[in-house]
């Protein structure tokens, strides 16, 4: 039987599943954990199998992986002074991304059994190949996946160049108005500048104040890196060919990083701040999954996957696509609205959400002195 509080987070889910608008749970003083409904849940997945490590499966992706980078490496070194080193680039930012994902999935615990060795090996790919901080990473994605897509506790809402919410629509002026309004067709050109952007607040959380865990190891190994990777360049290929090759490569990158992270919540529910939600209906409310056979758990890393993800956080990226057909049918089963829609579905459904929420910019020429001047 369904509660009150099931029936009023199905409803709000509904009205909000297309992502076409910004949809706002309130806040449910008379709402119950429903942790018995997810207790059953976990057991039935865990007695399906769907915890077990699989640890021969990511051993082949990072020899898979490994693969790929000595083909990239051997491509640039037989290519030598030719702009098809910008192919080498772009393939080159699509490895580094696949990485990032192994990265994403050893924080998580799902490839090894040890804790400690999952950790390791995600700051070694993070700091060492991919450039970014492992330690930033983990504790904003961690944040993220407590309470996603609530407001003052997600960080991945919180504004930016890009805006997720009306009232901080409403606060850009200026330029950043001009953008906010226009963000929905932006979103993709803006992306090309991620790349960027996640190396820089990585390495900048580096010298936050507070305590953070193996700070001058990661400092040094990033700076390592970064150094080594923009000394080969410059020093193996003409200096115009350099600045294009780390562009493309930097820009592929943010693209593709950018576009598998955002069709998984943006246009999903936004919930308030004080938002008593249980955290089965909270993970799968504020999901999206991708449609999509074994290509978009390759294309994706797993991510795809988004509602089981969030589940089941530990869970490794082979047992995904079984654990979706159980939570579909419990959802179902339940009342809970479960979304799910096509890759290129996900995407217009961001851009519309966005473009609608940029609306609410202030006029960037909206001032007394303008108006004066439009009137005479």
């Amino acid at each position: 039987m369904q509660t009150d509080t099931e029936g009023l987070m199905t409803s709000l889910a509904s009205a909000g599943n297309l992502g076409s608008v910004r949809s706002t749970v309130p806040r449910d003083p008379d709402a119950v954990p429903l942790t018995a409904s997810y207790s059953a849940l976990m057991r039935t997945v865990r007695d399906a199998g769907l915890l077990r490590r699989r640890e021969g499966f990511y051993y082949a992706v990072f020899a898979g992986l490994a693969l790929a980078l000595g083909g990239i490496i051997t491509g640039m070194v037989l290519l030598g002074d030719s702009w098809f080193q910008l192919l080498m680039a772009g393939a080159l930012g699509i490895v580094l991304t696949q990485i990032a994902f192994v990265t994403h999935e050893a924080s998580h615990r799902q490839i090894f059994a040890s804790g400690k060795v999952n950790d390791w090996v995600g700051r070694i790919l993070a700091t060492a190949v991919v450039g970014i901080s492992y330690h930033w990473w983990m504790h904003k994605h961690s944040r993220h996946h407590a309470k996603p897509n609530q407001l003052g506790a997600d960080p991945d809402i919180e504004a930016d160049t890009i805006v997720f919410t009306e009232a901080d629509a409403a606060k850009s002026t200026g330029f950043l108005a001009l953008i906010t309004r226009r963000q929905g067709y932006l979103f993709f050109p803006l992306l090309t500048l991620e790349g960027i952007n996640l190396h820089f607040r990585s390495i900048l959380s580096l010298f936050d104040k507070g305590r953070v865990e193996h700070r001058y190891l990661e400092l040094t190994i990033i700076a390592l890196r970064l150094s080594l990777y923009v000394a080969v360049l410059f020093m193996f290929l003409p200096l115009g060919m350099a600045f294009a090759f780390l562009g493309v490569q930097l820009a592929v990158f943010g693209v593709y990083m950018g576009a598998s992270f955002a069709p998984n919540h943006k246009g999903m529910p936004i919930l308030e701040n004080d938002t008593n939600l249980d955290f089965l209906h909270r993970q799968i409310l504020t999901s999206r999954n991708l449609k999509g056979g074994w290509w978009a758990t390759a294309m994706f890393g797993g991510l795809n996957h988004q509602v089981e993800h969030h589940l089941f956080p530990n869970m490794p990226r082979p047992a995904l696509s079984r654990a979706r057909e159980i939570v579909r049918e419990y959802s179902n089963a339940a009342g809970i609205s479960y979304t799910e829609t096509g890759v290129m579905r996900s995407y217009g459904i961001v851009i519309d959400y966005l473009n609608r929420v940029g609306l609410s910019a202030r006029d960037p020429f909206d001032c007394p002195l303008v108006n004066q001047f439009k009137r005479s």
